[in-house]
């Protein structure tokens, strides 16, 4: 064969000289490309994706080499890169076009819609035991730390984040409901309202777009004081493999190593996927979205009140059949509630861990062993594709932070690692949980996991060995059913063993590593003992439970799972214990209570042979609900109704970033000077037995739609033969007299009515004018001091049932002519000149209406109006 000069190249193919001599360099980048379906997202395989040029995410070896092969196609469009250099984002060509080039490592799909995961919901901070901590630790309110919501902007405004949002002056409106029920539930401090408290009240809060599906730049993130970021949102559809939005978090995790990237699992509980190794399985891997396929971060799922994994959460496994999700909590809404608790959660774990630190952050890994150890097993025995390895318990987490019951280190190949725990007899359980920020796998992985460490329990007295739970990734419904067993784990990053009744004695952690092929890798490994024993999780000391309600108490149970307990009550100062149920079942670890009608410090009791578990003295009064009895320029009146029992109430001032004590008072009242008035927002909550309870609502004062004494002033029928108003005062606090007041034809006014003394805020004025037509009015109230406030003007118009009135009259020719008639029933009108010319007519259902004038010249016109069963009326129009 004669050689191919490259002259004749240079004459006739330059794109194929610029490929052949480009491709060395990629070859070299990507020594064994794989073939190149192996290389597309699973959405891309099918014959129409691969033929559709739109745009698409890709993954590169050297990211100038394909910048310049990109520069010779006509219908190439590069866009910004990823965080790495290597996430490239390329439209104009196919997806089969771009998998066939040398270099490309894996072609990925690119814009999606996000989907914000939840519905409206409450939040209930006992079912986790947030409550417990916030009573227990009151100083652990993530303050010095900072989270980003990661989706649409949430309310800066907002009273619950007051003082607390980075950057607000950045916010793009219109802010989201979503995004701002978010922030609360990480971050609220209740200012609104005790249901408007997160879990880090404290805590800074920051806002991120989550129109890129990739990391956010981890170097603003770190310099931001970032070190947790929810992401409470899926892509609509189910997503099974481990593609570049999953591999980039996980290199994120491993770049910023204390950063915690928390997501929601999803709220497609009940789908099948339509694609990957299950495929058509109902209720089993329907994760929504495949940047939560990544092994660093956390997927949380939902469960109901009662603590029960919702029907509409997400779970797993994810496509290689790991662990997914990891944990779930309370989310009525959704998942995206159950992220943001985690997230607040995870926030008050790096503050416990730094405060005892100098100040230094945990690992990511270290956050999640702790909550994963800690976590309440759910359904089926130990971990499960439902619920993870169980529902988050912060007070659990945070005991094992603060007590130190966690150990870190480095694994390579070979190695073991080895660490010495003591058990005291008599123990209910001893928990143990592995976990690593494994690196990032090549994207289509068929398995994601990387470096594989074994975790194993070493009984030192007698050398008996427990292997982790483990759950069996067969793709069938009956075996991604069925209970965890025993045996060695090489498919997840995050490992747990159980022991039941550990006899007394030391065991012995071993960590080794079974393959670290990326080593050393560093690990975290968290552990609790639990001994026998109850502790009330609900209600605590700060809360307050309503009378009359049905509460939901709440305790942690650690003994026989058959034991019953007897349920007592008594209000504080009492000796005798009232029974409420003679055999509650204690592994249930909840009760319902009708909470009775009164106002009272109390607690409760569980007796269990022996032992009493007695609660935490909380409250039982109702909620104040404040009201603005008049908002004038120069003070302000605050007023709430007594509560029977209660003699004392504390008002409270919404400050720069909290609810900050105003006064203390025994009356219902409190009046703002002229000096208080720039502050917008108050709340009040009773004293019970020498204890403030709870706040009510806050209310901004100004906005409560009470002005300066008048809630409202209207005509009880804007058209009538007897004209009517009803008047709703705020208060009568210091009133004197109330005046309904007419207008003049020159504009002044004249009395009409007077009521003294004004005993109730609530009275109706009556007036019949000499003659029919339309009249303004306004009332007058005078107060002890002299003072005089007035109501707005209003309208009504006197008009005996069936007849007619035009007006303004004159009228401007253009302008409308109103037509005001006293029936409900149809009114056929008819316009004629002075010349008795027809000009037009029309029908009108209504009591007042509008009729066109345009086009008509000055002069006299005759108004015919008709109503049924009345004589026709005539009314003289001038037109100017």
């Amino acid at each position: 064969m004669r050689p191919v000069s490259s002259n004749f190249l240079m004459r006739r193919q330059p794109r194929l000289l610029l490929a052949l001599l480009l491709l060395p360099q990629l070859l070299l980048a990507q020594p064994a490309p794989r073939p190149a379906p192996a290389r597309l997202a699973p959405a891309l395989r099918a014959a129409d994706a691969q033929g559709t040029a739109r745009p698409l995410r890709i993954r590169v070896a050297d990211p100038a080499a394909f910048r310049q092969w990109a520069r010779q196609q006509p219908a190439a469009r590069l866009a910004q890169p990823g965080p790495d250099g290597r996430t490239l984002t390329v439209a104009g060509l196919t997806a089969a076009q771009l998998a066939a080039v040398p270099g490309v490592e894996f072609v990925d799909v690119a814009a999606r819609r996000a989907y914000e995961e939840r519905r409206l919901g409450n939040s209930d901070l006992a079912v986790n035991a947030i409550s417990t901590v916030h009573a227990r630790f009151p100083d652990l309110t993530g303050q010095g730390l900072t989270a980003s919501v990661k989706e649409l902007p949430f309310d800066p405004d907002d009273i619950d984040l007051k003082g607390r949002v980075v950057n607000p002056g950045a916010f793009a409106k219109p802010y989201s409901d979503h995004a701002t029920a978010m922030a609360t539930l990480l971050g609220g401090a209740g200012n609104s309202d005790p249901l408007g408290r997160g879990a880090a009240r404290a805590v800074r809060l920051a806002t991120s777009s989550f129109a890129n599906f990739l990391p956010d730049d981890g170097t603003q993130l770190t310099q931001a004081g970032v070190s947790v970021q929810n992401h409470s949102y899926g892509v609509g559809n189910i997503e099974n493999y481990y593609g570049l939005e999953a591999q980039a978090y996980d290199q994120h995790t491993q770049q910023f190593p204390q950063l915690l990237h928390v997501f929601s699992a999803g709220n497609v509980g009940t789908a099948a996927s339509a694609d990957g190794p299950y495929k058509g399985i109902a209720k089993f891997a329907n994760i929504t979205g495949q940047f939560k396929m990544s092994k660093n971060t956390l997927a949380v799922g939902a469960t109901d009140p009662s603590g029960q994994v919702a029907a509409l959460s997400s779970r797993g496994p994810a496509y290689d059949g790991r662990l997914k999700p990891e944990l779930v909590a309370y989310g009525e809404g959704g998942s995206s509630e159950s992220a943001a608790l985690v997230s607040g959660i995870s926030i008050l774990l790096q503050q416990q861990y730094r405060d005892q630190h100098a100040g230094a952050l945990p690992p990511a890994a270290l956050v999640k062993a702790v909550l994963l150890n800690s976590a309440d097993d759910l359904g089926t025995a130990e971990v499960d594709y439902l619920s993870g390895f169980g529902q988050a318990d912060a007070l659990g987490a945070v005991s094992t932070m603060r007590a130190g019951r966690f150990f870190g280190g480095n694994a390579t190949t070979g190695t073991d690692k080895v660490f010495t725990i003591t058990v005291p007899a008599g123990q209910q359980q001893l928990k143990v949980t592995l976990v690593w920020s494994d690196p990032a796998a090549a994207a289509n992985a068929a398995t994601a996991l990387v470096n594989d460490l074994d975790l194993e329990l070493v009984a030192v007295n007698g050398g008996q060995r427990w292997l982790p739970w483990a759950l069996s990734p067969y793709p069938h419904a009956d075996s991604l059913a069925r209970p965890a067993r025993r045996r060695a784990d090489h498919l997840n990053n995050a490992e747990q063993i159980t022991l039941a009744l550990p006899a007394a004695g030391t065991y012995e952690l071993h960590v080794r590593g079974f393959a670290v092929p990326q080593g050393p890798q560093a690990f975290s490994l968290a552990y609790e003992i639990n001994p026998p024993g109850l502790i009330w999780t609900y209600p605590t000391r700060p809360e307050s439970l309503r009378p009359s309600t049905t509460a939901t108490l709440r305790w942690q149970w650690s003994g026989p799972a058959a034991a019953t307990a007897r349920l007592d009550y008594r209000p504080v100062g009492r000796t005798g214990w009232r029974v409420l149920n003679a055999a509650v079942p204690l592994a249930a670890t909840r009760a319902t209570w009708a909470v009775p009608d009164t106002a009272t410090l109390a607690q409760l009791r569980l007796v269990s042979g022996g032992s009493e578990f007695v609660s935490d003295t909380f409250t039982i009064v109702r909620a104040q609900v404040l009201q603005v009895g008049y908002a004038c320029p120069e003070e302000a009146l605050l007023q709430w109704a007594r509560i029977p029992g209660v003699t004392r109430y504390q008002v409270y001032q919404l400050g720069a970033t909290y609810l900050e004590p105003l006064a203390q008072t025994a009356d219902t009242a409190l009046v703002l000077s002229r000096a208080q008035l720039p502050v917008l927002y108050y709340a009040v909550a009773p004293i019970v037995g020498g204890r403030v309870g709870q706040a009510g609502t806050t209310i901004n004062y100004t906005a409560s739609g009470t002005a300066c004494y008048f809630r409202s002033f209207l005509p009880r029928q804007l058209i009538d033969a007897v004209i009517r108003f009803d008047v709703v005062l705020g208060t009568v606090y210091r009133l004197k007299a109330a005046t309904l007041e007419r207008q003049r034809p020159d504009g002044s006014f004249e009395a009409v009515q007077t009521i003294s003394p004004v005993t109730s805020p609530t009275f109706t004025f009556t007036d019949q004018p000499p003659a029919a037509g339309r009249y303004l009015y306004r009332v007058r109230l005078d107060n002890v001091a002299g003072q005089q406030f007035y109501s707005s003007l209003e309208e009504a118009f006197l008009l005996r049932a069936g007849l007619a009135q035009a007006y303004p009259n004159p009228v401007t020719a253009g302008q409308p002519l109103q037509l005001v008639v006293n029936t409900s029933d149809v009114v056929s009108v008819q316009l004629y000149d002075m010349l008795g010319r027809f000009q037009r007519e029309t029908t009108v259902n209504g009591q007042i209406n509008q009729l066109d004038t345009s086009e008509l010249r000055p002069g006299l016109y005759l108004l015919r109006v008709q109503v049924a069963g009345q004589a026709q009326q005539i009314i003289r129009v001038v037109v100017q």
